[in-house]
C-alpha cells in the first residue's frame, strides 16, 4: 500500500467491516492522531475516510484539510443525499458514496480519485455536469471568440480541436453528456444501447485526456448550448 488509507473513527461513525475488508492495511484513528499524522507528512497525499452519520463531519473534513490540503477525502454515507453530497464536493471531498459498498467499489472510488477524478452517485454527477455546463455557457465566452488575444485565440483553436478528434457520433454523445444526459438518455435519443453509449464515453475519455463526465463538461461546455 504505497498511500496510506486512513479512516477518521468516532463513535458515531465507525468503520465498517467492508472497508476494513477492502483496506486491512488501512488505520483506524481518532481525530486528534489523524490530525498528527497528516501534518507530519504536509507533501505525502493520503486517503482519509470517515462517515456522515457523525453529525460533526463538515468540521472534520474541514480539520483535516487544514492539517494536510493533499489528502484525499472520502465522505461514506449509510443514506446518500444529493445535498449532502454536494455539500461534502463544496468542501473540497473527492468522493461521496455508500458507507456499506462493497469492497470491490472502494478500492474504485480510491483508484478514481488516485488519478485526479471524482467520484459521486450517478443522479449528483448528472446535476453537478449541468450546473458546470450552464455556469460556463453562461460566461462571456463570445468576447473570447471574438478576441484577437492571441492567449484567448489558442484557446479557440483548442477546443476546436477537440471536436475534430472526436467521430460524428462521439460528439453527439459528447454534446448529450456536456448538457448533462444520463447514459439511457442519451441512448434514447440516439437509438443505441446504453452498451454503446459506455463504449463512445470511453473513446471520448481517452481522445480528450479526461477522466470523468465532469472533466469533460469542464472542457466542452463554453462549446455547447446548454439550454
Amino acid at each position: 500500500m504505497k498511500t496510506p488509507h486512513y479512516f477518521l473513527q468516532t463513535e458515531a461513525a465507525p468503520a465498517s467491516g467492508r472497508w476494513r475488508e477492502a483496506f486491512p492495511k488501512g488505520r483506524l484513528l481518532d481525530l486528534e492522531s489523524l490530525r498528527r499524522i497528516l501534518r507530519a507528512t504536509p507533501g505525502g497525499s493520503s486517503y482519509v475516510w470517515l462517515g456522515s452519520a457523525d453529525a460533526a463531519w463538515p468540521d472534520h473534513v474541514q480539520q483535516l484539510r487544514l492539517a494536510q490540503p493533499a489528502a484525499r477525502i472520502v465522505l461514506l454515507s449509510n443514506a446518500p443525499q444529493e445535498a449532502q453530497g454536494l455539500a461534502a464536493m463544496d468542501m473540497g471531498v473527492r468522493a461521496y458514496t455508500h458507507a456499506h459498498a462493497v469492497p470491490a467499489l472502494l478500492h474504485e472510488v480510491a483508484l478514481v480519485i488516485e488519478h485526479g477524478g471524482i467520484w459521486v452517485g450517478p443522479e449528483l454527477l448528472q446535476r453537478l455536469v449541468r450546473a458546470t455546463s450552464r455556469a460556463l455557457s453562461r460566461a462571456p465566452v463570445q468576447a473570447a471568440w471574438d478576441s484577437h488575444d492571441p492567449l484567448d485565440n489558442q484557446a479557440q483553436e483548442e477546443l476546436a480541436s477537440c471536436w475534430t478528434l472526436l467521430s460524428p457520433r462521439e460528439s453527439q454523445v459528447a454534446r448529450a453528456v456536456v448538457k448533462g444526459w444520463s447514459n439511457r438518455e442519451v441512448a434514447e435519443a440516439l437509438f443505441i444501447s446504453e452498451r454503446t453509449v459506455k463504449a463512445h464515453l470511453g473513446a471520448i475519455f481517452e481522445k480528450l485526456g479526461v477522466r470523468d463526465r465532469l472533466q469533460l463538461a469542464l472542457r466542452l461546455a463554453a462549446s455547447v448550448e446548454t439550454a
